[in-house]
């Protein structure tokens, strides 16, 4: 399965795209991050953050997309600028006809390393060796994207799986264990 990760930000906004299975190291397809200016009408910078997530999606055609959630800051201006970016990147998911999905950032940093309260430097360092990259992607919202990606690889893509298996087996039905 190919998945797109993303670190919504209205400045910078991570993107990568990792290809894999369940409990496999996977592969980095692309590492990139949208940028744009701070002084930019807010309207402008959203335009750009949709065509670059867009242009991203028809170019390395993935079958899912993982948006990191926002979550509370004390920084009310930053929360509401990524949860702008967060929205685009939810919508030009949905609107491609991919499944798009949100993980906490405790949810991708417990995927990668296996601590929820992992650092910026540990994210990077076990996103490097996860996917066997020869230097550390740069900078950290695209370590993090990355880190979305491989979080949906092995949690979200996984639990589908045994959903699916265990409703093929007639074990629940309707959502509910029978």
């Amino acid at each position: 399965m190919r998945v797109m990760g993303i670190d919504p930000g209205l400045t910078r906004c991570g993107v990568g795209v990792v290809e894999g299975r369940p409990g496999a190291p996977g592969k980095m397809i692309t590492v990139d991050v949208i940028r744009t200016d701070k002084d930019a009408d807010l309207a402008d910078r959203l335009v750009a953050v949709e065509r670059g997530i867009r242009q991203r999606l028809l170019e390395f055609r993935p079958e899912a997309v993982a948006v990191e959630r926002v979550f509370s800051q004390h920084n009310v201006a930053s929360v509401i600028a990524t949860a702008q970016a967060s929205g685009i990147a939810l919508l030009v998911g949905r609107q491609s006809g991919l499944p798009a999905v949100t993980y906490t950032p405790s949810e991708a940093k417990a995927a990668v390393c296996g601590n929820g309260k992992a650092d910026k430097a540990q994210i990077t360092k076990m996103v490097t060796r996860i996917l066997r990259l020869s230097e550390p992607p740069k900078p950290a919202d695209a370590a993090d994207a990355l880190a979305i990606a491989i979080c949906h690889l092995w949690r979200g893509v996984a639990s589908g799986y045994v959903a699916r298996n265990a409703a093929a087996a007639g074990h629940i039905r309707g959502g509910r264990r029978i």
